[in-house]
């Protein structure tokens, strides 16, 4: 069985490799779109932009528009088919350990998935549903008198004034 790509299986980098995936081939992003995309700082996606370099998986072009300086990112050849054997692999492994992943079922989201382990039929007593404790009364009452007040259902944890 493959091995996971070490570079790529970070969950930053992994989040870079499948945004910048989606750019066409021969197209790029700039630094600070894909900063705002995923939620990440400058010097964290600098970090991992390098990391990615380094491995050749990503093109890093500098440039100025006007008087401005202006990273571009693309992902490379190699970053493509590494993304794509990535995917591959991990889709082999969920598929491995029985995962109906894809299926209509899953779509319908009545798969399992999501749910203590992935793809795997839970136990009954987990699946159970928890007992809610009894509605509180949060509206502010009809009138200023307390005699008319509602009294709240037993078991209510609220505090009545």
């Amino acid at each position: 069985m493959d091995e996971l790509d070490p570079v790529i299986h970070a969950a930053a980098r992994l989040k870079i490799t499948a945004t910048l995936a989606t750019v066409p081939d021969g197209g790029s992003m700039s630094f600070p779109r894909l900063q705002e995309l995923l939620d990440l700082t400058a010097g964290n996606l600098a970090t991992h932009l390098r990391k990615l370099e380094d491995a050749g998986y990503v093109e890093v072009e500098k440039a100025h528009r006007g008087r401005v300086p202006v990273t571009y990112l693309a992902l490379t050849t190699t970053g493509r088919r590494a993304f794509e054997d990535y995917t591959a692999t991990l889709r082999s492994i969920l598929g491995a350990h029985g995962t109906r992943w894809g299926t209509a079922a899953h779509q319908r989201g009545r798969c399992g998935a999501g749910r203590g382990d992935v793809g795997f039929p839970q136990p009954e007593r987990v699946r159970q549903r928890r007992r809610r404790s009894p509605p509180c009364l949060t509206a502010t009452p009809p009138c200023r008198s307390p005699a008319s007040w509602p009294r709240p259902p037993t078991g209510c944890r609220t505090t009545w004034r």
